[in-house]
């Protein structure tokens, strides 16, 4: 199935990229629900963590690695960020490829919206 996200990664879709590499690539969310709201997308094709398989385990891990390294760099790991990945409908998942949230620029409420 062909997402948003896939043609973002195929340049079909404009984005604000800030992150790139040849496994994932990270842009900017364009209806943030904090300051700072990023999107981390791997490049593989895997509709929800349910479809995760155990040999896949590095495709999150490189997500959070990612993640980390994007909030160090902009000077948000200090003061602390939020990442939140979503399953499915009730879990508030939208787009079926996984993706990682980053949230971070204000202190968060309890469920990710500034406090």
């Amino acid at each position: 199935m062909t997402t948003i996200f896939h043609k973002i990664i195929r340049r079909e879709l404009p984005a604000d990229i800030v992150y790139e590499d040849d496994h994932l690539i990270a842009f900017r969310d364009i209806a943030p629900q904090a300051p700072v709201h990023v999107l981390f997308v791997p490049k593989v094709d895997v509709a929800t963590l349910n479809d995760l398989q155990a040999s896949q385990a590095e495709v999150v891990g490189r997500l959070a690695l990612a993640a980390a390294a994007y909030a160090k760099k902009e000077g948000l790991a200090e003061d602390g960020y939020r990442i939140v990945m979503n399953c499915n409908g009730d879990g508030g998942q939208t787009v079926f490829q996984i993706h990682l949230h980053l949230l971070a620029g204000a202190p968060l409420g309890r469920f990710g919206t500034p406090a």
